[in-house]
């Protein structure tokens, strides 16, 4: 199997079940920006000395594809999705909030990134995500964003990774 096809060289991408857009539909525009976020948070958990972060952030990416899936639907096929995001996942992160503020102080002014490799690479992935949030409130201004979760759990998951990226530099970050 190639992997080219050409089907894209016109400007046109796909989405799941096969309708066709143009690549600067805002739906791309959005789920392109959360799999950048997701290349960056694959890097952040590379960069990880903690068993612990680097499991929140494989959740954290698994959940940016769910996410992904329903951006890439058009809504005549949204009930066709297997997973979506829910309420559920939103608490779970709250949840992950909790436990990582509870084992390091948060600062009380604006950061400089750059402690470390790892932290660093969280914060950039937390930027991107950040982007992605603004493009997914875009979609929902244009009525495209079927469920409203998903803005809930791109500003939560933002607020975890920064979460995480503190960690990352405080002395025990390698021992949750």
């Amino acid at each position: 199997m190639k992997l080219f096809n050409k089907k894209g060289d016109e400007g046109y991408t796909s989405m799941l079940y096969g309708q066709r857009i143009r690549k600067s539909d805002p739906r791309p525009e959005t789920y392109g920006t959360l799999d950048e976020a997701n290349s960056t948070l694959g890097f952040a958990r590379a960069l990880s000395r903690n068993e612990r972060v680097k499991e929140i952030i494989y959740k954290v990416q698994e959940m940016l594809f769910v996410i992904g899936g329903e951006l890439a639907t058009d809504p005549k096929d949204y009930g066709k999705l297997k997973k979506k995001i829910e309420e559920e996942d939103i608490q779970e992160l709250q949840n992950l909030i909790e436990e990582m503020e509870d084992k390091i102080k948060l600062p009380k002014s604006f950061i400089i990134p750059g402690t470390s490799l790892a932290s660093a690479s969280l914060d950039m992935a937390r930027t991107i995500i950040r982007r992605g949030e603004r493009r997914a409130v875009g979609l929902k201004e244009d009525n495209i964003l079927l469920n409203d979760k998903i803005l809930a759990y791109l500003n939560r998951s933002a607020d975890l990774i920064f979460t995480l990226a503190r960690y990352e530099e405080s002395p025990d970050g390698g021992d949750i």
